[in-house]
């Protein structure tokens, strides 16, 4: 067995398989005229009850300006609304709207789907150990 070469080290085969996943991804969400980073934001206000700008851009490491325009875009096509903070009647929280809850319930199924495609190339024993791996890396 041959040693891989010095450019296929550990961290490059992870950024080389992010960027090949992540280009899938855009492509699999042709359909909903979404970006990776619209969905990611979908992805975190759904896991709040609402969730202030601010906080969307500290989830997202972006600036509240861009959050601002990512929402602008988000609202626009009624899968967020923004509702007053119960808690602050000057603050306002963003909340996925019933479209938009639809929308990342069938884009979560279409990028599994993707992503099931993508990795079978592996036998299920290496995708197993691939993901325990992975799983270790990221959690610690």
């Amino acid at each position: 067995m041959s040693a891989p070469a010095p450019d296929d080290d550990l961290g490059e085969l992870i950024v080389r398989a992010a960027r090949s996943l992540r280009g899938r991804w855009r492509e699999a969400l042709e359909p909903w005229d979404l970006s990776p980073h619209q969905v990611r934001a979908l992805m975190v206000v759904a896991r709040a009850e609402g969730l202030r700008l601010s906080g969307l851009a500290e989830s997202l490491h972006i600036a509240p300006r861009s959050a601002t325009e990512v929402v602008d875009g988000l609202a626009g096509r009624g899968l967020v609304e923004r509702v007053p903070d119960p808690t602050d009647r000057r603050a306002v929280l963003v909340r996925l709207t019933e479209e938009g809850s639809r929308v990342l319930t069938e884009v979560r199924a279409a990028r599994a789907a993707d992503a099931r495609e993508a990795l079978s190339r592996l036998p299920a024993d290496d995708r197993a150990e691939l993901a325990r791996l992975l799983r270790r890396f990221v959690d610690t």
